[in-house]
Formats: structure tokens, C-alpha cells, sequence
């Protein structure tokens, strides 16, 4: 593996999992109050467009970090428009 494929992996995997606590936090309290939903459609969004890059380029690094971005995202923006939609009372 090149060393540039090393720093890519190494790059996709930290900005990737830096979602992580996020998700499992709101997963937990299912509130998404504090985020905005604004920031979720364009990260969702570019995200979306890397990963269409990455696919298009064959880069392994682009790939996986952005298909795990998109999901990641994808669950966040689920709980945030359900909770503008259906808000509790």
C-alpha cells in the first residue's frame, strides 16, 4: 500500500468516526435540538458528492469514508426532521 493510500485511510477513519458520539448520543436521547439542521443537509449532501467522486476516481479512501459518512449522517438527519415534523409535546 502507498503512503498516500496510508494517510488517506488514516484521514477517512478519523473525520469519519468523529461523527460517531454524535450519533449514538442522539440515538440515546433521540433529541437532535442542539444540532442544526442546516450543517446535516450540507454535510449530508457533500458527503453524497464525495462518495459519487470517490466512486467515479476508484479511490478506496474516498469510498469507505463517505459511505460511512452518508449513514452516519443519513441517521442524524432521520432524528432531526422526525423531530421537526413530529415534535413532543
Amino acid at each position: 500500500m502507498e503512503f498516500n493510500q496510508v494517510i488517506g485511510l488514516i484521514a477517512a477513519f478519523l473525520t469519519t468516526t468523529a461523527f460517531v458520539p454524535q450519533v449514538i448520543r442522539t440515538v440515546r436521547t433521540r433529541s437532535t435540538r442542539d444540532l442544526s439542521l442546516g450543517m446535516f443537509l450540507m454535510t449530508f449532501t457533500g458527503t453524497c458528492c464525495w462518495l459519487i467522486y470517490g466512486l467515479l476516481i476508484g479511490e478506496l479512501p474516498v469510498i469507505l469514508a463517505n459511505t460511512f459518512t452518508v449513514a452516519f449522517s443519513f441517521i442524524l438527519l432521520f432524528y432531526k426532521t422526525r423531530e421537526i415534523l413530529f415534535p413532543k409535546k
